[in-house]
């Protein structure tokens, strides 16, 4: 459950830096963080601390809770395809 709501955090990081039309370098420059570390996040790979939240939503000029709104969509959209396939299943 963790892992998978680390995942849907770093897509909605992805899909927040990609709709800007910007790299990972210059959401790192943005941000104040490492290229690496940006990638990291994306691939679901570590846990980012509440301050590395907020730098993220500050340089995408959007508030914490509505970066974190957009991992929350991402699951309910996961759950709801997971759902329609189990009732075409069975």
């Amino acid at each position: 459950m963790a892992v998978q709501f680390l995942l849907d955090f770093g897509l909605a990081v992805r899909q927040q830096r990609e709709a800007r039309g910007w790299s990972q370098e210059l959401l790192a420059e943005h941000a104040g963080l490492n290229r690496c570390y940006i990638g990291e996040i994306e691939r679901g790979q570590v846990v980012p601390s509440l301050l590395t939240l907020q730098k993220l939503a500050h340089a995408m000029q959007l508030r914490p809770t509505e970066l974190m709104a957009c991992g929350e969509t991402i699951a309910s959209r996961r759950h709801a395809n997971q759902a329609r396939l189990m009732a075409i299943a069975g």
